[in-house]
């Protein structure tokens, strides 16, 4: 039993016993999960009662923005945990339990559209709040973009397929984050939760899904969390109906009185948009397996790349990036030995 679960279980015996439901003699602290950051989660149970707890290193996770972001979206009318205890010095916290289901396992060809509807109705919400909260988010600027668009060069490319890049291939790298930046830039600018996915999102039984992971909310553009929910890393839908939602949702926005363009350059948007996030979740993939020891996500490299490649084939002013990511940078996926043949055709070659 490692020192902070122990420490967590003494915090919360000191703190459990005012909630109604709880039993001091009658509980348990049972592992829920952990993420792609140093937090830990635990369900706590007693007398039918379950809460989760949270471990969070201080000197590795800041838990600040979580609890602020958490009551900005709650009071909004968000379906997020709510926070009812949170030692920032510790690194606990206590929040309400959302359940085990996430939207991934659930999502098919028969549930998605409604499921999907559900999330977008709640991300509308979401991007409301900029105009509401007076929360001073940080801004996703080009630093921050231009900053996670280079986890893909270092991480991806040079670290884990061993690409040692020429000067003119890192300028042609250069003039690509250049063009994604300006995209980004010149969209609407929102509440942005910036991890708004499959996996992130908790599926009820009724009413809205639940939110989590929104400690890294910043105000950025309307497209991106709309990308990473229809773009998702971790599962993929026919272009036909992913622009179909895209078009559904441009035009929701328009009714609630955001100017956004026309249905062309929308999409255009969308598409960049979401190249640039690919991007950095390749970067952090790859970092996830070299740095963190966690190989499971390099699974959802080859969907991922192939998002971003498609964009980039049917992108004319990025023709010069497609020919160099299927010439150099596909053969050296085949090469490293991390994906079998079977699993890179399945979406690089598509």
């Amino acid at each position: 039993m490692d020192q902070r679960f122990v420490e967590l279980k003494n915090w919360l015996e000191g703190e459990l016993p005012s909630f109604d439901g709880f039993k001091c003699d009658e509980w348990q602290l049972l592992p829920v999960s952990g993420d792609a950051s140093f937090r830990r989660y635990f369900r706590a149970l007693s007398g039918g009662c379950s809460w989760i707890a949270v471990d969070a290193p201080p000197e590795k996770e800041n838990s600040r923005p979580f609890v602020a972001v958490a009551k900005t979206l709650e009071q909004q009318g968000v379906h997020v945990p709510h926070v009812y205890l949170a030692d920032y010095e510790l690194g606990f916290m206590l929040l309400s339990d959302l359940g085990d289901n996430l939207y991934l396992p659930q999502l098919n060809a028969d549930s998605v559209d409604v499921l999907y509807g559900a999330a977008l109705d709640e991300l509308l919400k979401i991007q409301a709040c900029d105009a509401v909260s007076g929360m001073a988010l940080p801004s996703y600027d080009e630093a921050l973009l231009s900053r996670e668009m280079e986890l893909f060069r270092d991480w991806f490319l040079s670290q884990l397929l061993g690409l040692s890049l020429s000067q003119v291939e890192n300028k042609l790298l250069d003039r690509f984050f250049s063009s994604l930046v300006k995209s980004a830039l010149e969209q609407n600018q929102v509440f942005v939760h910036r991890d708004y996915h499959s996996r992130n999102l908790m599926y009820q039984h009724e009413g809205s899904p639940g939110v989590i992971d929104f400690q890294d909310a910043v105000r950025g553009p309307v497209t991106y969390d709309l990308v990473s929910l229809l773009r998702d890393c971790y599962i993929a839908w026919p272009d036909e109906q992913v622009y179909g939602w895209v078009e559904g949702y441009r035009k929701q926005l328009l009714n609630h009185g955001l100017n956004v363009p026309d249905e062309d350059v929308f999409q255009s948007w969308f598409d960049l948009m979401g190249t640039q996030r690919h991007l950095k979740a390749i970067g952090i993939f790859a970092r996830l397996n070299i740095r963190d020891g966690k190989p499971s996500y390099l699974q959802d490299i080859p969907r991922t790349f192939s998002y971003m490649q498609k964009v980039a084939s049917k992108t004319p002013e990025l023709s010069d990036v497609a020919k160099w990511l299927d010439s150099e940078v596909v053969p050296h996926m085949y090469r490293s030995g991390v994906w079998s043949d079977t699993e890179l055709d399945q979406w690089v070659r598509r």
